[in-house]
């Protein structure tokens, strides 16, 4: 049974928890960065971080001040484009894990030259994939697949106090999904999935994806 999550954005408090517990779990290095005028760091995603909360602030329609969170990830999307344009170029620079749906980078993406990267990059519609120039690997989410493969929650849902992200079964996460959309809906009449049919990993957002991050939902 493929696994999906369900992060719902509107129980986010952007802790960036979920953020340090990918990067400890990964054993990723600590990057340099600087403040940049927002409380969110680092200001992008990049191989040192395969998680990321993203920080939008708006004015509402009465002028008050909106936070939305966004913790931005790799989709593992149902049909990946990012796998069938590395296969064009290097045949298993990206796998598809049957059983959990996972979309996994592997050793072989370092044998895609600069261009085909890049193209691999470009074609995803969530703007995930990112190239570590010191190894010229392609990096993203792995979905802690090590730990789903056992199975164990992957580390950002196990790490979120306020039941933003879940992680299951497809069709359980769709259902709770759906259900909570239902109720949200009655205070934010805007909110909608963001393209459940397409992805395993589904956002719940309150407001038009412009008012967390263009690249939150691909309609």
């Amino acid at each position: 049974m493929p696994k999906s999550f369900l992060i719902d954005t509107t129980r986010c408090t952007a802790c960036r928890g979920c953020q340090m517990a990918c990067k400890d779990w990964h054993n990723l290095p600590a990057i340099e960065t600087k403040q940049t005028g927002t409380h969110q760091n680092p200001p992008d995603l990049n191989p040192c971080n395969y998680k990321l909360v993203r920080f939008h602030e708006h004015k509402d329609e009465n002028g008050r001040v909106v936070w939305n969170f966004f913790p931005d990830q790799c989709r593992h999307c149902i049909y990946p484009v990012c796998k069938d344009v590395a296969d064009m170029a290097v045949p298993g620079a990206i796998i598809q894990d049957k059983e959990t749906g996972a979309v996994l980078c592997t050793e072989k993406s370092a044998e895609l030259s600069y261009e085909d990267a890049q193209a691999v990059i470009e074609a995803c519609p969530y703007n995930i994939p990112r190239l570590d120039k010191k190894t010229l690997l392609l990096t993203k989410c792995d979905m802690c697949f090590d730990r789903v493969s056992n199975g164990m929650q992957p580390m950002c849902v196990k790490s979120c106090p306020t039941g933003t992200m879940l992680f299951g079964d497809r069709d359980e996460i769709l259902a709770e999904a759906k259900k909570r959309l239902a109720i949200i809906k009655k205070t934010h009449p805007k909110a909608y999935l963001a393209d459940p049919r397409d992805v395993n990993v589904i956002f719940l957002l309150a407001e038009e994806k412009e008012h967390y991050y263009e690249y939150a939902s691909f309609m």
